[in-house]
């Protein structure tokens, strides 16, 4: 100390030390709070593709469901008049 005080030495060095830690601590504390915040904000990225991905799937199987469905019900009337003039013919 400069000059002296009415509080111990020890007291005075006991409270610098710690005020010293602290701000030796910032800079690893404040890379650690960007680490994790970068790492959640990938896992949420990460978690939002997976997601459209899925419903994407999820579409392009009901659009293909629909259009088998449309081919497979269009003019099912006339087909088997058209088949049944085939197979019976006129005499």
């Amino acid at each position: 100390m400069a000059f002296p005080t009415a509080v111990n030495d020890q007291v005075t060095d006991s409270v610098t030390q710690a005020n010293t830690k602290v701000v030796g601590d910032a800079p690893a504390v404040a890379m650690g709070n960007l680490f994790v915040a970068t790492g959640q904000a990938l896992s949420n990225a990460a978690h939002n593709a997976t997601n459209t991905q899925q419903q994407s799937y999820v579409t392009s199987q009901a659009s293909t469901t629909q259009a088998v469905s449309t081919l497979l019900c269009v003019d099912t009337a006339s087909s088997s008049v058209a088949t049944a003039k085939i197979l019976r013919p006129k005499k």
